[in-house]
């Protein structure tokens, strides 16, 4: 395993999937945690300046058009690739592509479900000669058996597992944002309970300074 930092020089960030009609069959995760785990790789991806390819199946489908979150997150710039091949994105010519135009060798992908399109695609990368990284609570299934076994065939398979909030903190360590409040801007938006968890401390250590004055 490649024990560099993951940077956002040499990281595409991929969201596969994330469409509506998909969420209501979900039952590995909380929904709620999914969507913020969702939005908030999608914004990581974006205030880090990282790669980022965005692509789903056809918006005509029931399975319908991409979370609202995740659109909120990506904005009106960044294309949405809509698929006809199903489950290996690489399939599709215009994915592999806009992968490729990226111009990096890291791949992270996220996205519904874990054991379908997720899968296919984290296993294409690995076939494509990707670095390929799954990000697991911001992918999701029907069921946790089905998304613990397909991280479990990944990893098998080379694919290194991660979370959203952890490459946060590694893109974090790029010298270019030593000084930044990305993280912060993220945990607030996105992690709120460990924004609380801050405040807690910091009205504990002011409580007693006052207590010693």
């Amino acid at each position: 395993m490649n024990l560099t930092p993951l940077s956002p020089a040499d990281s595409t960030v991929v969201l596969v999937d994330y469409a509506v009609g998909f969420a209501t069959l979900l039952r590995s995760h909380d929904l709620r945690q999914h969507l913020a785990a969702a939005a908030g790789l999608a914004s990581t991806a974006k205030l880090y300046g990282a790669g980022l390819v965005v692509t789903n199946g056809e918006a005509s489908k029931p399975s319908g058009p991409l979370y609202p979150e995740v659109l909120a997150a990506i904005g009106d710039d960044q294309p949405v690739i809509e698929r006809t091949t199903s489950f290996d994105s690489f399939l599709d010519p215009d994915f592999r592509a806009a992968v490729e135009a990226t111009g990096r060798n890291r791949l992270l992908i996220a996205g519904i479900a874990t054991d379908g399109c997720v899968l296919q695609t984290a296993l294409g990368a690995v076939r494509a000669g990707y670095e390929t990284y799954v990000v697991v609570d911001a992918s999701a299934s029907t069921s946790r058996e089905a998304h613990d076994v397909a991280v479990q065939r990944m990893v098998l398979s080379g694919v290194v597992p991660v979370t959203w909030w952890s490459v946060a903190a590694e893109f974090q360590l790029d010298p270019r944002f030593a000084d930044s409040p990305v993280r912060q801007q993220l945990m607030a938006q996105f992690h709120p309970d460990m924004t609380m968890g801050g405040r807690t401390f910091f009205a504990g250590v002011a409580q007693g300074r006052l207590a010693t004055a």
